[in-house]
């Protein structure tokens, strides 16, 4: 299903019921993500980074059009540090971000509860994060063994999170 053919974000679409209409043409991703965000189900076109407890990258992202994408960012699953807080999210949601999926932690998870956002994390940490710049955009990240690509679809709802193959 290509972008231009997904319904729009007032639909809401299950996952179990798309996994049930696609099966194996997509990938589950086992790994228990709490959903933090004030919107509970998201859907869009991925865009990637891999970053370990260093947010710049994430922030300058978020900061960009998101034409309604989801960025998905591989923290390598560290609890230790946020890659994202209240004022990136904001950001996200000024720039058209529908939704961020992040292998890693959040901040702030009060005020991102509010705002119209889909936020999958593994938890919470009030530490800040490093702000060096180090880390890779629009790469191939693996979480969970599952492959996401920049350019694939993602769909997430309080199940869990799907991705084209």
């Amino acid at each position: 299903m290509s972008a231009a053919s997904t319904p729009s974000q007032a639909t809401p679409v299950n996952t179990a019921d798309l996994y049930d209409e696609r099966g194996d043409e997509l990938a589950s991703v086992s790994l228990q993500f709490q959903s933090l965000g004030g919107r509970s189900h998201f859907r869009g076109q991925v865009r990637t980074i891999r970053c370990f407890q260093d947010n710049a990258l994430v922030k300058s992202t978020l900061a960009t059009p998101g034409n309604g994408n989801v960025l998905v960012v591989d923290g390598g699953g560290s609890l230790g540090s946020a890659l994202m807080g209240d004022m990136i999210a904001e950001s996200a949601v000024a720039n058209g971000w529908v939704g961020v999926v992040i292998n890693g932690a959040i901040r702030d998870r009060e005020a991102i509860a509010q705002l119209d956002l889909g936020v999958k994390a593994l938890g919470s940490n009030p530490r800040k994060s490093a702000k060096a710049g180090a880390g890779e955009v629009d790469v191939d990240v693996d979480i969970d063994g599952v492959t996401i690509r920049t350019g694939v679809m993602i769909w997430c709802d309080p199940d869990g999170i799907l991705v084209e193959r």
